[in-house]
């Protein structure tokens, strides 16, 4: 009979699950920036109450903060294919479904779901900057997106700072569940490895260990730019 705990194992697999490490990363720093961008697009649709979209944008966001990102995952993943072969059946077009690489839905999946949540997080902070320093930089003749970017910006990115720090861990962490769109990061590469030798135990632990250790740097980090 094996031991019931091997210890020593779960520090073994630990290079083996960072070889991994850079596609956890990837998908996570290029889903925040675009998640991103999109929230500060919805914020601004919010905040300036534009006809329509703002219903829109609200009932997206709802929608989003509403349902499971694990669900929204497997949404896209079969979704977009489904989408892709509706465009080649009625356009004559020859998208070549196959042809996405997996790691293209967890994206879409994560920027989207991250967005709505920092979309909240932007407009609170742009909202809390004193309006009369929006109104001093109209009477100097500035336009909004002129004020936007010299003034409003820079004060809200100190207030939303700790949030979006906090939703960047969280963008982290919710990247293990991107095997549900066949990719290879360290989570999924942890399930192939227990598969091998039966250690699941282990290499959970593993894993628990290498994404405590991210969270905790990125703390350090995020503390240090606040």
């Amino acid at each position: 009979m094996g031991k019931l705990f091997d210890g020593k194992l779960v520090f073994t697999q630990i290079p083996l699950l960072l070889k991994y490490l850079p596609v956890t990363m990837e998908l996570a720093v290029t889903a925040m920036i675009a998640s991103l961008i999109l929230g500060l697009l919805l914020a601004l649709v919010k905040i300036k109450k534009v006809p329509v979209l703002k219903q829109l944008v609200s009932i997206y966001i709802s929608v989003i903060r509403g349902t499971p990102v694990l669900v929204q995952l497997y949404v896209t993943y079969f979704g977009i294919p489904m989408f892709l072969k509706y465009i080649n059946f009625k356009c004559g077009t020859n998208y070549n479904v196959n042809g996405v690489a997996p790691i293209v839905y967890a994206f879409v999946a994560l920027a989207l779901n991250e967005s709505a949540f920092n979309a909240e997080i932007i407009r609170a902070s742009l909202e809390s900057v004193d309006k009369g320093q929006v109104e001093a930089a109209s009477a100097l003749g500035m336009n909004y997106f002129q004020a936007l970017i010299r003034i409003i910006l820079p004060e809200a990115i100190v207030v939303a700072l700790p949030s979006l720090g906090n939703a960047f861990i969280g963008l982290i962490k919710g990247t293990s569940l991107a095997f549900v769109c066949s990719v290879v990061e360290m989570t999924a590469e942890g399930k192939i490895l227990a598969g091998r030798n039966y250690r699941y135990f282990e290499v959970y632990i593993s894993l628990a260990i290498i994404y405590w250790v991210i969270t905790f740097v990125l703390e350090r980090v995020i503390s240090y730019l606040e």
